[in-house]
């Protein structure tokens, strides 16, 4: 469980820095987003999950 909150922790501290650092970038990132057709969102989002679970998968690999 405490592996959960870390993991939100981390995540909530990248985005958090995205938008305090670059709030311009976010927008600008958000606005290509929204111009990509819904199948290309989805692939994105699936690319990101799959890249997130290697990433797991390695950390858990090497003890991390």
């Amino acid at each position: 469980m405490g592996m959960i909150f870390l993991a939100f922790g981390l995540v909530l501290i990248v985005e958090g820095l995205a938008y305090a650092l670059a709030p311009s970038l976010v927008e600008r990132m958000l606005e290509v987003l929204r111009a990509l057709p819904e199948g290309a969102r989805r692939q994105v989002g699936l690319i990101c999950v799959v890249t997130g679970l290697i990433l797991l998968w390695i950390a858990h690999r090497f003890g991390f």
